[in-house]
């Protein structure tokens, strides 16, 4: 398959992230692919697949804005921060009884906005080289240092108490980098009662939405696959090149535009007058430099 373009797949538990590459590796007929954000098998939802040289994209759809659905159990703490691990304390049922909702309310709002996070000592974040949970499982004691995230987003949607449990659902919506295991952790930490995830879905990356993504086995890549420019252009600004800019961009050059106001900064998406996409590039002032460019044989050129 020569096509370039991005895959929306609904995960389906069990399944790892690699896992789903390693399916669409067979589907799709190249080798070329790979996933923004991974989902930990446990969780289910939306997973950007990028095949061929829409790969290239995958860094920046990685730092979009992500939406959640998840269960947040009071009670417990386990050694993963989710159902997967060993229980490591449990409430009693006197404490979770005097764990008010109104507490709960204020639990989540001190967990919302701009906070400082420290992520799950299983995440995939290298230390010296080596994943975090790489060397848990050897057996070895791993602190992670607090990370600024945003949760712009964090909603309780139903509170269900049982003699042993307090199951919360909810919405969260926050910036990349953001574990939802850990926002259970540390609320079960705030009530006293410890806490961690039973359930996670991931149901939006920036404006690509779960709704829209089949799983893996009702998978058609060719009818299924997002055509890069259309990907770049739902992520990113949208800027029509002339021809001599297209062929600028592609042989390395910046491109000037007088009536250009600064953009800030951020990717544009530079699509060629063919419709292809030539790559993403970044404004500074009215000079723009490109940032990512994609194969020239994508591209059609005078």
């Amino acid at each position: 398959m020569n096509s370039s373009g991005i895959l929306l797949i609904d995960k389906d538990g069990g399944w790892t992230s690699h896992d789903v590459v390693a399916r669409v590796r067979r589907l799709a007929g190249t080798r070329k692919v790979g996933h923004a954000g991974t989902l930990d098998p446990m969780a289910t939802g939306l997973l950007i697949v990028g095949v061929n040289s829409s790969t290239r994209l995958l860094t920046y759809i990685v730092g979009a804005e992500k939406e959640y659905r998840a269960t947040i159990r009071l009670g417990a703490t386990t050694t993963t921060d989710d159902a997967e691990g060993d229980v490591l304390d449990r409430a009693g049922e006197e404490e979770l009884a005097a764990v008010a909702d109104a507490a709960i309310g204020s639990g989540i709002a001190e967990l919302t906005g701009e906070i400082e996070q420290v992520p799950s000592s299983v995440s995939a974040i290298k230390v010296d080289g080596k994943r975090a949970y790489a060397r848990v499982r050897a057996g070895e004691d791993v602190v992670l240092a607090p990370r600024a995230v945003t949760v712009s987003e964090f909603e309780l949607l139903a509170t269900t108490r049982s003699a042993g449990a307090i199951d919360l659902d909810v919405r969260v919506v926050c910036s990349s980098g953001t574990y939802i295991r850990s926002l259970a952790r540390d609320l079960g930490a705030s009530l006293g009662v410890g806490g961690h995830l039973t359930a996670l879905r991931r149901t939006r990356i920036g404006s690509f939405r779960v709704e829209d993504a089949p799983t893996i086995d009702r998978l058609d890549v060719a009818s299924a696959l997002i055509p890069a420019p259309d990907a770049a252009t739902r992520l990113f600004e949208r800027f029509d090149l002339s021809e001599q800019q297209a062929r600028d961009l592609m042989h390395g050059k910046r491109i000037h535009v007088p009536d250009r106001a600064d953009g800030g900064g951020d990717p544009v998406a530079a699509i060629a007058p063919s419709g292809q996409l030539v790559g993403l590039i970044e404004f500074h002032g009215k000079e723009a430099r490109t940032l990512v460019n994609f194969p020239t044989d994508e591209v059609a050129t005078a």
